[in-house]
């Protein structure tokens, strides 16, 4: 379904409801034989985004050669002919009568099993990186405008020529990682393809044009793929010139055009001058800028870098925290093609093993409601990350929960002050259970630590499979995300003697569960100020956000844990215990006093 767009996604694994905007084309694509007489008489002209807004295209047009359907389409932002009709030369100009300006847009909704997200990527615009004159010099382009040059379908039909003033280039220089591995702009991220996509072009020159001079300014050359390092070694062989360094700035001769740069050769220590007549420019890749819309319909998780969050980076490479979607292409992570069509053939699989099954089957950790305890206070039904909960106080409508939808996080069963809510094989009187075994001998000598199964738990096994050092003091107990630990926990564990307690999560833009660790944070907060209302050093309470990959952080946190540990005295732990246990009674006597 072209010219479509997603509007609203529903349900669960298997029962997924799609909303689907079937924008008007204004041209029966059934009947429209791409003739292009309409175009013809057309009086628009409008940049053409196909070309990078090098070319020009009518009002009325096919997007790019390839599109499919082979039909015209009318952008009515544009179009003369609508609303008063002032113009319908196109509509006069068809033969076969194929053009309606009447056309509206058709809702569709699809039953769907299971989703596929290949949203693709955008790229990075340089023009805040003023020092390399992108927009003020003609002859600065980026990788992109740089392809649509020298292809044969391109704005010069194949006549690779500078935009300045259609000369042949002889002097090209490629900038590499032009917002990419950069803290301060552009993104910390590599992009993947940049550096094999500058050797392919450099290639295709020297190939084309033996005589042009082509220099390359890298940090340094990523090819790492099949084959890519013979390609790269080719290069140079044709003699393509690597300089291991990054031009400062560029600037640029008003009367030829031409383009001066200096660089420090990292290589040999020296500042080199070069004088170019066309600088290419090699962006990297950013996730889509409507890609929050979506992954919001869907209720996807992303990565710190902003791209979708796959399940889990080896064991589940193309599965999503919600069942049933899955991920190809670069909406996960840059890719180049190989990889992109690897991993659509490997979503296309996972998503083929749900449509093909009878029935599904669900982890076992799943929420739980005990009718009879609820209050229909909607509490969970705000904090669930997935929307799995539905309940209504106006309808006297206990909470439910769909257990498809629901992944476990825990984050309903923390928050719910009335015990209503459980979590299958993670339920409270187990945690409590844990905790109460973890400091039943000498409680003072330890720190009870909490770890999100997914990222911190995680880091504590790398921190051992690596042989580093932390203090054996720590007692860690396992959760499935840090939004599971509920408030009495951490009361319990101080009550039992605890002298320091750690929660600890996912990064913000780690979580496994669409951001259900936000909760943590807002939950640890409220804890904080309660220690301090009860006389309690808040400090004694520690959160800390750790990702799978960072043992020595690991390390480093229980080591400064220990020191903290140390600290706190028996007559301060005593004292504590005694505060949560009036506290505690304090609690109970209106109960009793009201039965």
């Amino acid at each position: 379904m072209t010219l479509s767009e997603v509007e609203n996604v529903s349900g669960y694994v298997g029962n997924f409801k799609v909303k689907v905007r079937r924008h008007a084309r204004y041209v029966n694509e059934a009947e429209c034989t791409a003739c292009g007489d309409c175009a013809t008489v057309c009086p628009v002209l409008k940049v053409d985004e196909y070309q990078a807004g090098m070319a020009t295209r009518k009002g009325i047009y096919i997007p790019f050669p390839q599109a499919i359907p082979a039909a015209y389409v009318i952008n009515m932002k544009d179009c003369l002919g609508n609303n008063p009709i002032a113009c319908n030369k196109c509509v006069e100009k068809c033969e076969k009568k194929c053009i309606s300006l009447d056309m509206k847009d058709e809702i569709v909704e699809l039953n769907v099993g299971s989703i596929i997200v290949a949203t693709g990527m955008d790229v990075y615009d340089p023009t805040a990186l003023d020092e390399y004159g992108y927009t003020r010099f003609a002859n600065v382009v980026t990788s992109l405008e740089f392809e649509r040059l020298i292809s044969a379908g391109g704005p010069t039909g194949g006549h690779f020529v500078r935009p300045g003033d259609g000369k042949e280039p002889k002097r090209i220089g490629f900038i590499q990682c032009v917002g990419s591995r950069t803290q301060n702009r552009g993104n910390p991220y590599c992009s993947n393809i940049c550096c094999m996509n500058t050797i392919k072009d450099s290639l295709l020159l020297m190939e084309h044009y033996p005589d042009t001079e082509i220099n390359v300014f890298y940090i340094d050359i990523r090819a790492f793929g099949k084959g890519f390092e013979d390609l790269y070694n080719r290069s140079k062989q044709m003699g393509v010139k690597y300089i291991r360094g990054i031009p400062g700035e560029i600037t640029e001769d008003a009367k030829t055009g031409n383009l001066q740069l200096k660089v420090e050769n990292t290589t040999t220590g020296i500042i080199e001058d070069y004088e170019l007549d066309m600088v290419v420019l090699s962006i990297g890749l950013e996730p889509p800028k409507d890609g929050d819309k979506l992954r919001h319909l869907l209720t996807l998780s992303k990565t710190s870098d902003g791209f979708l969050a796959e399940r889990h980076p080896k064991l589940m490479p193309v599965d999503t925290a919600t069942r049933g979607i899955f991920l190809a292409g670069c909406a996960e992570a840059p890719k180049d093609i190989k990889d992109s069509v690897t991993q659509a053939s490997a979503a296309a699989a996972r998503a083929e093993i749900i449509l093909k099954a009878n029935q599904i089957k669900l982890d076992a950790a799943k929420a739980v409601v005990d009718p009879s305890k609820c209050t229909m206070c909607e509490l969970c039904v705000k904090v669930c990350p997935y929307g799995a909960i539905t309940a209504s106080r106006e309808k006297k409508k206990p909470a439910e929960v769909i257990e498809a939808m629901c992944a476990g996080c825990g984050s309903c069963a923390a928050e719910c002050a009335f015990g209503a809510i459980s979590i299958r094989h993670f339920d409270d009187d187990e945690y409590l259970s844990q905790i109460e075994s973890a400091l039943a001998e000498n409680p003072q000598y330890k720190i009870l630590a909490f770890a999100c199964n997914w990222c911190s738990y995680a880091a504590s096994d790398l921190t051992g499979s690596s042989r580093l050092q932390y203090p054996p003091s720590v007692r860690l107990i396992r959760t499935m995300c840090s939004a599971r630990v509920n408030e009495k926990f951490v009361l319990q564990a101080f009550k039992s003697g605890a002298p320091i307690v750690l929660v600890s999560g996912c990064h913000y833009a780690d979580c496994h569960y669409n951001g259900a660790n936000r909760a943590t944070q807002r939950r640890i907060d409220r804890l904080w100020d309660r220690l301090e209302r009860l006389g309690i050093r808040p400090e004694r309470l520690q959160l800390e956000w750790m990702s799978a990959a960072e043992g020595q952080r690991f390390a480093k946190v229980m080591a400064e844990l220990e020191e903290m540990r140390l600290k706190v005295t028996p007559e301060e732990i005593e004292q504590t215990k005694k505060t949560i246990a009036e506290q505690e009674s304090k609690k109970k006597k209106p109960a009793a006093s009201a039965a």
